[in-house]
């Protein structure tokens, strides 16, 4: 990241909706983004825009489609999607851009607005920089369209079937070769994104499938439920003895799973049991996995022992997918669950993930357990030390701080890591330290939290 920025983070905008996201302040995002981004296109541009279950969707959306209209831009409305099925749809109509209006796993207080370029990727840092030069410039009002050059905007809630056959097409000739009526899923929608179009895509796929937390009530995304809290699913799976059981965030964009005995298969588990099956059927380009430097040490040493590559970047999907798009690789992703299957989403999918494990497991003929242990993860521990949000990044220049992370390094020797990053999204810094005994890292991250807590209020 080139400098500290006003209102984008990591990923996209995100906070608290009708207070610090004021409708206000989303009138002068899509403004200013309908201008930055159309700089580059000769025609009007055409925007989409999709959201979750969050009762403060249709009032940030209301306030988007003003701001667009207001610069001239069109809007196609989306209702209640997936991220990625957004970023399908961005590519699949040629729009110029689209929005997500989400906050993807947070509670239902917060909500935000991710950009999505005409390729259905993620704007890079460099548009949403510009973006807030244009919204803090004071010549917001004269970009206004005047007369027959104001845009208009069109609900299009019809376009999430094809986001459907997108499904259909890639993976029904497979799993209908494979699939047994004993393999029992149960999902978990997390009262989000996918509440809807997830049951229509099993459906279609003839997969024997149970859907839980998909009863959206505006408030409940994310509550006790998906991705985040995996505890209700796990019972599930245990009691009603099911083979599997997905997990979805509330925008749809991640995916993490549960054995048939209730334990999780995490991102990184996902990763390997993916490249696996692709490797198997020689399309995991350049024999490669991207991931995070939040991965597990376990995914490293899986990769060594198959002669994979192993490349790691920055925390974040958008770091992923820059190293996957600059180097011709087509899967990657992070321990959170966001896996990017490039070959057919630019984006993490948490249905397509999902799938991808379904047909593994069924190809395989073993049990989802079979199939999770080919990682053994190192004990890790995340402790988030809360701090101001000024001082997210004051532990760097401290020399208590620094030498306690040198010291420990040493004494791992290559057989743990400590890694500290800020929050791009709340006022925190996550500690995070891997290693072979729990006990010891648990004091370890304690111990370092607590510092930077004390040196960063």
């Amino acid at each position: 990241m080139n400098k500290m920025r006003k209102y984008f983070g990591t990923d996209g905008i995100r906070r608290i909706a009708n207070t610090e996201l004021s409708p206000e302040l989303v009138y002068r995002v899509a403004k200013a983004g309908a201008y930055v981004l159309s700089k580059h296109s000769t025609k009007t541009p055409t925007i989409l825009i999709g959201r979750d279950t969050r009762i403060s969707g249709t009032l940030i959306e209301s306030a988007m489609v003003a701001g667009f209209l207001s610069y001239g831009a069109n809007v196609k409305l989306l209702g209640v999607i997936p991220t990625p099925g957004v970023a399908y749809l961005t590519r699949k109509l040629q729009a110029d851009a689209s929005v997500v209006i989400s906050a993807s796993h947070n509670t239902f207080e917060f909500n935000g607005i991710k950009y999505f370029s005409n390729k259905g990727t993620k704007i890079p840092d460099e548009i949403e920089e510009e973006i807030e030069e244009v919204m803090d410039s004071g010549k917001l009002d004269e970009l206004s369209a005047v007369s027959e050059k104001i845009g208009v905007s069109e609900v299009r809630t019809d376009l999430l079937d094809e986001y459907v056959y997108f499904f259909r097409k890639n993976f029904d000739d497979n799993i209908e070769k494979l699939n047994r009526p004993d393999f029992k899923v149960v999902i978990d929608t997390a009262n989000g994104a996918t509440y809807k179009v997830a049951d229509k895509v099993f459906k279609t796929l003839g997969i024997n499938h149970v859907i839980i937390n998909n009863n959206p009530n505006g408030v409940n995304i994310n509550d006790g439920c998906g991705s985040t809290h995996l505890e209700m699913l796990k019972e599930y799976v245990v009691k009603n003895k099911m083979s599997l059981g997905i997990a979805y965030d509330g925008d749809g964009d991640r995916c993490l799973a549960v054995d048939e005995n209730g334990e999780e298969i995490d991102g990184d588990k996902l990763l390997a049991i993916i490249s696996d099956y692709l490797k198997k059927h020689g399309k995991l380009a350049k024999d490669t996995i991207v991931a995070t430097v939040m991965s597990n040490l376990g995914l490293n040493k899986y990769a060594e022992k198959e002669n994979l590559q192993f490349v790691q970047t920055k925390v974040g999907d958008r770091y992923v997918l820059e190293e996957m798009l600059k180097n011709g690789y087509n899967l990657g992703g992070e321990q959170s669950g966001h896996v990017i299957l490039l070959d057919y989403n630019p984006t993490g999918d948490g249905i397509l993930t999902s799938l991808m494990l379904i047909q593994a497991i069924l190809e395989s003929g073993k049990k989802a357990s079979e199939l999770g242990a080919i990682v053994q993860k190192y004990p890790q521990v995340l402790i988030n030390a809360k701090v101001d949000s000024n001082k997210k990044y004051d532990y760097e220049k401290n020399a208590e701080i620094k030498k306690a992370i040198e010291d420990l390094e040493k004494e791992f020797a290559g057989n743990g890591r400590v890694l500290i990053r800020p929050s791009g999204t709340e006022p925190l810094v996550r500690v995070m330290i891997e290693g072979k005994d729990i006990n010891v890292i648990e004091a370890k991250a304690k111990k370092i939290a607590n510092m930077i807590e004390k040196n960063c209020k």
